[in-house]
């Protein structure tokens, strides 16, 4: 089971505001075995990718406030790591925070990745070394994702973690399909202003061993946290790409996290958790058809305490999940770009009435490659509404 490794990083977000999040809902192209067009694969992930970097690079109107950019697992290729980096260091605003999954690699080469970036790595680091002391590894593939932070001086760090979850592979009777156990995950705390998030891939949000669970230890660090010093997890970012993101596994440990079943869990009551899924054209490049994929509806999930009565608009819903104790922004299935906003709860005015959740704007992309905003219904002006310079009024 994997451990929880605590990030002091410098992160000056606004007291007293709340902060802006983007998913970036976009297709995946899962790759195949012995794939003859791989350069042109990866041209095209990557122009998809690059686009919402420009994007948000720009910084048109209120996404001048973004603060954490999430895109889905295992989508950006091995060979554009660096050409990301550079456009973050080079044109991201401070105090940003870019979550992105890695596309598969060997162990040889993601262990060369870690150790570049070793000075913020170090506890993974020794982790793989010990683990490939027990055996020869080397040739199991990992699946990984890069979270980049923008510091408040402009420093720019590199956070790797390894999925936990074994995957379907581990299901093959040969071994080498198999995946590489993800053992360390960090929890990023920021000083000045006690913000504490964290990032997980996928099916590591629901794995479990007969005796442990990962969101058990998610709870139970949360929880030290808070008897400790009185912080919570305010932010758990899932990055998937799952054809089934609804079901009825994830919907368990939804309830389990939230819902306090058998003791109070103070430490992720105020969690906001945002699943980051791909868009559901990833479904055409599966190696075998799968009618049953659906892929998308990328949601963000807060308490029940925080009122959020239910509608329904062309873009998104507000739903309790199938009746459980929460309040879930549901997002559709299509390619979109949600850009909406992360409630500090112990921020707020106890006596406000205000919708904890709003929906900035979302974005489709067009003929050429780049992002407009969506036309959206009339009726959904409570929840999205902009003055001319696309501002929250």
């Amino acid at each position: 089971m994997f451990k929880i490794v605590q990030k002091s990083v410098d992160l000056r977000f606004p007291r007293g505001h709340h902060l802006h999040c983007l998913i970036a809902q976009i297709p995946n192209e899962i790759r195949h075995e012995l794939e003859p067009d791989s350069q042109i694969v990866s041209a095209r992930k990557w122009q998809r990718i690059r686009s919402v970097l420009e994007l948000v690079s720009h910084a048109q109107g209120n996404l001048k406030k973004l603060h954490f950019l999430l895109v889905p697992e295992s989508t950006l290729p091995l060979e554009q790591l660096d050409d990301m980096l550079a456009l973050v260091s080079r044109s991201f605003a401070p105090n940003t925070v870019t979550m992105i999954g890695i596309e598969h690699m060997p162990l040889t080469r993601f262990v060369e990745l870690v150790e570049r970036f070793q000075s913020d790595n170090q506890e993974l680091l020794v982790s793989i070394r010990d683990d490939r002391l027990s055996g020869n590894i080397d040739r199991l593939k990992v699946n990984s994702a890069a979270v980049v932070i923008k510091e408040d001086s402009g420093t720019l760090r590199v956070f790797l973690q390894a999925k936990s979850h074994p995957f379907a592979g581990e299901e093959a009777l040969d071994a080498c399909h198999d995946l590489y156990h993800g053992k360390v995950f960090p929890l990023w705390h920021c000083q000045s202003t006690g913000f504490n998030f964290m990032a997980l891939i996928c099916f590591d949000y629901i794995y479990r061993t007969l005796y442990q669970s990962n969101i058990a230890q998610v709870i139970h660090h949360a929880n030290e946290l808070y008897f400790s010093t009185r912080q919570h997890l305010d932010l758990l970012a899932v990055l998937e790409c799952n054809p089934k993101p609804e079901h009825p596994v994830f919907r368990d440990v939804v309830h389990g996290f939230y819902g306090e079943l058998l003791e109070a869990a103070p430490g992720v009551r105020e969690t906001i958790t945002v699943f980051c899924n791909a868009a559901t054209e990833t479904r055409q490049s599966l190696p075998v058809a799968d009618d049953a994929a659906v892929f998308g509806h990328s949601s963000v999930i807060i308490h029940k305490n925080h009122r959020m009565l239910p509608r329904q608009l062309q873009e998104f819903s507000v739903d309790d999940f199938d009746g459980l104790p929460v309040c879930r922004l549901r997002f559709g299935n299509a390619t979109r770009l949600f850009y909406f906003n992360l409630p500090v709860f112990h921020e707020f005015d106890p006596r406000t009435t205000r919708m904890p959740l709003k929906v900035h704007r979302i974005y489709r992309p067009d003929e050429q490659g780049s992002w407009i905003s969506a036309e959206q219904e009339s009726d959904s002006r409570n929840l999205l509404a902009f003055d001319n310079e696309g501002e929250q009024p």
